[in-house]
């Protein structure tokens, strides 16, 4: 296992006073009736149960770390000096905003410096990140900067291509709408040739 030196790992993000299952439950049965209908109708018993039990999965992010997942490096690679790339990670996550889905799909990318960390890590850094409360921008800023930070490469690229709900089913009312982000560093950002080549790779 190799550790950064001298880095500051940030514990994970959560709140002080966070409110029992069943306080959480009580809150739901208060939605359902403000919605107009009756939380002790037999279709509605048990939602209160089944959506913080949603909830439990929709928000486990912020009982994770990322930056412990990417601690466990690899140094033996026989040389490979080659940008390492995992295209096509789905993504499920939801708006900051509005609480409702964001759904699309990450590529991540990044250039070694001595060092490889196990491909699964990556996965699991976009998924701890887009199991918060997100707005796509932050999402994609914090998985790039956190391996940046913990592998320390020769750069960074990821890119996130989503829809998000609260323009497609609210609102606006545009289905079919896709956002796309990107961020870029080191090489990624500096060397247009190591750009395009990503780019490339990931169509």
């Amino acid at each position: 296992m190799n550790a950064t030196p001298g880095l500051i790992v940030p514990a994970p993000c959560q709140i002080s006073g966070r409110p029992s299952r069943s306080e959480a439950e009580s809150a739901v049965r208060t939605l359902i009736q403000w919605a107009g209908d009756d939380p002790d109708r037999e279709g509605l018993v048990a939602t209160p149960d089944r959506v913080v039990r949603s909830y439990e999965e929709f928000f486990a992010g912020y009982d994770q770390d990322p930056v412990e997942m990417l601690q466990r490096t690899f140094e033996e690679t026989d040389g490979y000096d080659e940008m390492v790339i995992l295209r096509d990670i789905t993504l499920e996550s939801h708006c900051e905003h509005h609480m409702v889905p964001i759904v699309g799909k990450a590529h991540v990318a990044y250039l070694p410096d001595r060092r490889v960390v196990g491909i699964s890590k990556l996965a699991r850094v976009v998924e701890v990140f887009s199991k918060r409360l997100q707005i796509q921008e932050k999402l994609t800023a914090q998985i790039a900067n956190t391996i940046n930070e913990v592998l320390q490469p020769k750069g960074v690229a990821v890119i996130i291509e989503a829809a998000h709900q609260c323009m497609t089913t609210r609102g606006v009312h545009k289905p079919g709408v896709t956002m796309v982000t990107s961020r870029m560093l080191g090489v990624f950002r500096e060397n247009a040739a190591t750009r395009k080549e990503f780019m490339s790779l990931i169509r």
